[in-house]
């Protein structure tokens, strides 16, 4: 009965080792690849296969080794560095990139790390950086508009991609953040441009002045020629209004008795004007005024 009882005891030991060796050989066997992954196989150190198709995958338990690598794409900061330019002046670059790899075999077989990889994208941006902006001038450079440094961008993009494809990775964009001056000579550099913006100005003001003189001239002679206009219609109309006083003048004087009124009416002011205060007028005795006072 106790040896039945053992036999069934160690049958079930034996069984419940089998089904936990199963076990751990199906989960050892078993791996998923995600959407954004690449499985970079290996077995006994050897490369196998790439499984770049996404779900549940099998392998040897034990033998095969499984290394993750993202096939998104990544953006790597690069530390800001300084490069001369063509006029062998220095300038402090700022750029990222977006980067991303394109053959996991040739990526493993030769960096076979993310930091690693970034390392060397870090060392080949900045030679591309150096070469491209070492055939400019630090003035053109800083003034250049949003379309040149694209341009730029560009060209240190293709100069980056022909080196990265030895890693089977590629890059997506090289960007420029920020560029700045070294601080020693940012106050140099900033006095010079200000400088140059006030020669500038003074330039553009003293055109704008002599613009200015222009148009007052022209104006000044176009206030005299019609001040000139003016007057001599303005003469012209006094001289008619005066041709016409002395015809009106005429006609309302045209008979005799029409001037014997006149002259008396004239008399008589002159008399007004003559007798005002205490005084002696002592007047011919053929004046007009005495022979008014005398009734003719």
């Amino acid at each position: 009965m106790q040896e039945t009882k053992k036999k069934s005891k160690l049958g079930f030991l034996v069984k419940l080792t089998i089904l936990v060796l199963l076990v751990i050989s199906i989960t050892n066997s078993a791996y998923i690849v995600k959407e954004n992954e690449y499985a970079y196989v290996t077995r006994f150190s050897k490369f196998v296969k790439i499984q770049d198709t996404a779900g549940l995958h099998f392998k040897l338990p034990l033998l095969d080794k499984i290394e993750k690598l993202p096939k998104y794409r990544m953006m790597y900061d690069i530390p800001p560095s300084e490069v001369l330019t063509g006029d062998k002046k220095t300038l402090v670059v700022d750029n990222f990139t977006v980067w991303q790899i394109d053959d996991p075999y040739t990526f493993m077989r030769t960096v076979s790390r993310i930091s690693e990889m970034e390392n060397r994208i870090d060392a080949i941006v900045y030679n591309a950086v150096k070469n491209t902006l070492g055939t400019m001038d630090q003035t053109a450079i800083i003034n250049s508009d949003t379309s040149s440094i694209d341009d730029v961008n560009e060209k240190i993009t293709d100069l980056v991609n022909a080196q990265l494809k030895n890693y089977g990775v590629s890059t997506v964009a090289v960007e420029i953040k920020r560029l700045d001056l070294p601080r020693d000579n940012e106050s140099a550099v900033f006095n010079r441009m200000i400088s140059e913006r006030r020669q500038m100005a003074e330039s553009f003001r003293a055109e704008g002045n002599l613009e200015a003189s222009k148009i007052v001239n022209e104006t000044d002679k176009d206030v005299g020629i019609l001040l000139s206009q003016a007057s001599a219609r303005a003469e012209e109309l006094k001289g008619q209004g005066e041709g016409e006083y002395m015809k009106i003048i005429a006609e309302a004087y045209s008979t005799e008795d029409r001037r014997s009124y006149y002259e008396f009416i004239r008399s008589l002011e002159s008399l007004k004007l003559a007798m005002k205060g205490e005084k002696t007028l002592i007047l011919p005795a053929d004046s007009y005024i005495v022979r008014v006072l005398n009734g003719f």
